[in-house]
């Protein structure tokens, strides 16, 4: 497969370069800016990639896409990413709230959301992750109960990110214990200032609070607002997870460039840290995980463009990408010896973006999936190898043995 852009796909490139060259500059930010205004421009950029058609290229025209290609979806990220533009706080909603929406929504509510989403006006996270069920998502004990014509909502989320500034998101909830714990779940959208959500910031060790706790007590969610049919919200979930995968599996952290740049001004005996043979080792394999990155990226991506949805093989790039931050990010600050100690931005390599993404990276490996979980994904359904023994299979949830 030849991988070259096309001629097309060239003119593509240089058009995006171009547009990309006299607009992004006046949206860079630093990533240690407080989040209100990284949020602020966010938005503002955010609402110009929309008007010209660059906010989802794939996207179809009737939802403010640019009715682009795949290819040229990721043609343009991949230029956008040489900026310091802010990306963060549209992911959820754009790579997985909304496509999920799209799949199980009526037309209504599909074009209530798309647009605003698109734009910048709304953003979306998704209430997953339990502090009893995370790796085994399929555990949540969030309860939904049908009571005067409604869903009534109990139980607490966890690590759920960008719910503090997020305006709706997607909630898994369980409509029923009497059957095995995947087929007892519902899937919602709900509205993150419905009473009785209540949300509680996660101080993080780098600094920032992007992860929180969801607390809901007896909130309402009409049954307009369910997603797919009563306890099939695995099944909604799992195109949700895949295209997490997708989001999760980009690669992240400091470009070849950047990192060339950086061991070249460090001196190293007589020389700098780029002549040294094992940071090259080190270089080399880098390099070789980005490529293989982006490669995987492409074959998703050519499966999206068939209608497909994202299958298992997403986990091997969210899997390497996590890791491989952690490891180039603590390689490039120890590289610098005493003066990696320094973390003021204005006097540390790279604004301090390198400690920022070394302390972020842990959480990477956790969410969307931990490193265990997403090797089990690999072995079982990409590479064939026998499952684990699941002791709880065919056994109703709510006699599922609790520890204490």
């Amino acid at each position: 497969m030849n991988f070259n852009d096309s001629p097309q796909e060239s003119f593509y490139r240089a058009t995006v370069r171009e547009w990309l060259a006299n607009n992004a500059p006046r949206y860079t930010v630093s990533r240690r800016a407080p989040e209100v205004e990284r949020l602020g421009i966010a938005r503002t950029w955010q609402a110009c990639k929309a008007a010209a058609g660059y906010a989802r290229v794939s996207w179809p025209r009737d939802w403010g896409g640019a009715g682009g290609t795949t290819i040229q979806h990721m043609i343009f990220t991949e230029e956008e990413a040489r900026y310091g533009v802010p990306l963060g706080f549209f992911g959820i909603g754009l790579g997985m709230c909304i496509p999920t929406l799209m799949r199980f929504a009526g037309m209504a509510t599909q074009q209530r959301f798309a647009g605003p989403a698109l734009r910048g006006e709304q953003i979306w996270c998704q209430l997953f992750s339990e502090p009893g069920a995370g790796s085994d998502l399929a555990a949540s004990r969030t309860r939904a109960v049908w009571q005067d014509d409604s869903w009534l909502v109990n139980g607490q989320k966890v690590w759920t990110t960008g719910a503090h500034y997020s305006d709706y998101g997607l909630l898994l909830a369980r409509t029923d214990a009497s059957v095995p714990k995947h087929t007892g779940l519902t899937m919602f959208w709900i509205d993150m200032k419905t009473p009785g959500v209540e949300i509680r910031p996660i101080h993080q060790m780098s600094g920032g609070s992007d992860f929180n706790e969801v607390y809901l007590t007896d909130a309402r969610v009409p049954d307009s607002q369910r997603l797919g049919d009563v306890g099939a919200g695995w099944k909604v979930a799992l195109v949700t997870l895949m295209n997490e995968r997708v989001e999760g599996g980009k690669d992240r952290g400091p470009t070849t460039e950047q990192i060339l740049a950086l061991a070249r001004s460090i001196p190293r005996g007589t020389a700098s840290v780029l002549e040294d043979p094992a940071f090259r080792q080190k270089l080399a394999m880098w390099y070789v995980q980005a490529e293989g990155l982006r490669f995987t990226r492409l074959r998703t991506l050519t499966a999206l463009s068939r209608g497909q949805i994202p299958g298992p093989e997403s986990s091997i790039g969210k899997l390497v990408a996590a890791n491989r931050l952690q490891d180039l990010t603590n390689e490039l600050i120890e590289c610098q010896d005493q003066f990696g100690l320094i973390d003021d931005a204005a006097h540390a390599a790279m604004g301090g973006s390198l400690h920022h993404d070394y302390l972020y990276a842990p959480g990477l490996r956790i969410a969307g999936g931990t490193d265990e979980i997403l090797k089990n994904i690999i072995a079982e359904r990409v590479l064939g190898l026998p499952g684990d023994i699941r002791e709880d299979k065919g056994i109703a949830f709510k006699d599922l043995p609790t520890g204490r």
